[in-house]
């Protein structure tokens, strides 16, 4: 009996991407042609005309928003959906780091320091507050 891999979503059971492309989406009243249109790298070389064009494919944007298998976005694409999105680069590499590593991103309460935590989201309030101590100690240790 043969075993089937499972996606990366499958594994986390989060879709943090997908909810925040949806999401977005819907905000902004965007298509997934109109998406496609707007997700160009903003460090792209413009004279540079592979790399200057749109990154995400209408069909990925829609796999991408119901759920669907795709391949984990590399970092120009994440730029681009975060021009496209108009939100912080940040919030998509936290909601992309989630769903396809199972990471999440951890701020602390000023929004000054973050750090990656696998499982943090399943963590007791007891270990959530170890992670912040120990964010809180990397501060004083780097002057802050």
């Amino acid at each position: 009996m043969g075993m089937t891999a499972m996606t990366p979503e499958q594994e986390t059971g989060r879709y943090d991407l997908s909810d925040l492309v949806h999401d977005r989406m819907a905000e902004l009243g965007l298509s997934y042609r109109r998406l496609e249109e707007l997700c160009v790298d903003p460090e792209a070389d413009p004279a540079d005309a592979v790399t200057a064009e749109p990154l995400w494919k209408r069909g990925t944007l829609e796999n991408l928003v119901k759920r669907r298998k795709i391949q984990p976005p590399d970092f120009p694409r994440l730029r681009a959906l975060h021009a496209g999105l108009g939100v912080p680069l940040a919030q998509v590499q936290a909601a992309a780091g989630s769903q396809f590593l199972g990471i999440d991103t951890v701020w602390s309460p000023d929004g000054k320091v973050r750090a990656l935590v696998p499982g943090y989201a399943e963590m007791d309030d007891e270990d959530q507050a170890k992670v912040h101590a120990l964010m809180e100690a990397y501060r004083t240790v780097q002057g802050e």
